[in-house]
């Protein structure tokens, strides 16, 4: 039953991850890696509000976690997609855009999962 949570979450996860980018295209035209920035932005506001849910259950549905945690945030978000945009836009010499990549991504995403995970109540 784990497994089956894990891969049906992280589908799910991958699909909305591949919604966000054709979206954000759609929306903004940019050198930026929008769509991957965006996805991993909400996958951490996701994993960090989980973690505090299950944190609080004792008793907690193990099936559900995996799903969310590892299934759909882990598929929703994505370092090998964001290491190949950084990796592409270096190779084409747009050297400040993906040092801003790598700055601001990792900054957001740790600054995110920190201060939600921070201000939880105890």
């Amino acid at each position: 039953m784990n497994l089956l949570a894990i891969f049906i979450g992280g589908g799910l996860g991958s699909l909305c991850r591949y919604g966000v980018s054709k979206l954000s295209l759609k929306m903004i035209t940019t050198n930026f890696p929008l769509g991957t920035f965006i996805s991993n932005t909400l996958s951490c506001i996701i994993l960090a509000i989980a973690v505090i849910y299950f944190s609080g259950k004792i008793s907690s549905n193990t099936a559900l976690k995996l799903f969310v945690i590892t299934g759909f945030c882990g598929g929703f978000s994505t370092f090998s997609t964001f290491s190949l945009e950084t990796f592409e836009l270096l190779k084409q010499g747009n050297y400040t855009i993906a040092i801003l990549n790598i700055v601001i991504s990792v900054l957001v995403g740790v600054s995110l999962i920190f201060f939600i995970l921070k201000n939880q109540v105890q």
